[in-house]
């Protein structure tokens, strides 16, 4: 049967999400949030009754929030197993509150053909509005590669990156540590696939050496360090992110998000695993955050 490019426009939901004070915590901690220095930093997103201090919500907590509204169910026979995560971006309307409800629509934006044995990508977008008003609240962007299902007859598309890390210095640099039990925090956010818990899947259906950290736990370290390194660590300035992931992180590791200003409230930014070591590598790459000055 494979992929049906009549897809291409359909949409599901809404929806209905809804998180607590709890969620929004240990989300938090999942993308290590207090890991630096727990009773000094990044308080106002790790605890909720700390004195003087309000609790705010990780912009990025919304591509959990947002995730998997159905419309993929229309996109025809999928291999979830040759499925790779492509790119995510997201864009914030408003700061996420600590508790609510919100009610998510989604639709597939594109589906793109890159030939007989080779790659297929779908492109998803979804919207969330508050239940409670209907506000707008976020939209997610989302990118999958199911690896050898092209042939379906779709449009090739242009699908390279539109922008990429320059060769200068970066103007601002972030380095987080992982831990290794980082996935197993991290997945109780939702992400419950085994190929990062579970060594046996990992290693034996999967072909990884051990589980790997979460994309989605890497953009949201990668979200840290864009929030602290160019919003002055106020959500409310945080507009948006996009990027795509290039190669996977093991638990562990340590993370170095590398900006460059890219005129008004706008930065290109590219994550790197084990930077100045042997392992080093880009992990997540073509960035772009736009934030308010």
């Amino acid at each position: 049967m494979g992929l049906d490019p009549k897809a291409v426009g359909t949409s599901a939901g809404p929806v209905e999400r809804s998180w607590t004070s709890k969620d929004a915590l240990l989300y938090a901690v999942g993308v290590g949030a207090g890991s630096v220095d727990p009773f000094t930093e990044e308080l106002e997103f790790t605890t909720e009754n700390s004195h003087g201090v309000t609790q705010k919500v990780l912009p990025t907590m919304g591509v959990v929030l947002g995730f998997g509204g159905g419309a993929m169910a229309s996109a025809g026979e999928i291999d979830w197993g040759k499925l790779l995560h492509g790119s995510q971006g997201i864009t914030l309307h408003r700061p996420i509150p600590t508790d609510g409800t919100i009610q998510v629509t989604d639709r597939i934006a594109g589906m793109w053909d890159k030939g007989e044995g080779k790659h297929a990508i779908i492109d998803t977008e979804a919207d969330a509005v508050l239940a409670e008003t209907g506000e707008p609240l976020f939209q997610t962007r989302s990118s999958v590669v199911i690896r050898g299902a092209g042939g379906f007859g779709g449009e090739p598309g242009d699908t390279s990156p539109a922008v990429h890390a320059p060769d200068s210095d970066p103007d601002v640099t972030v380095s987080y540590q992982t831990r290794p039990d980082q996935a197993l925090t991290y997945r109780l956010s939702g992400d419950r696939n085994p190929l990062h818990s579970d060594p046996w899947f990992a290693t034996e259906l999967a072909g990884f050496p051990k589980p790997i950290l979460h994309g989605l736990c890497s953009y949201g370290f990668t979200g840290r360090a864009l929030l602290h390194g160019l919003c002055d660590s106020d959500p409310s300035r945080f507009r948006s992110m996009d990027a795509r992931f290039s190669a996977p992180v093991f638990p562990g590791e340590t993370l170095t998000v590398r900006m460059w200003y890219d005129g008004p409230g706008r930065a290109i930014f590219q994550t790197v695993a084990q930077a100045g070591t042997p392992e080093e590598r880009v992990v997540i790459d073509n960035g772009v955050c736009c934030s308010d000055s």
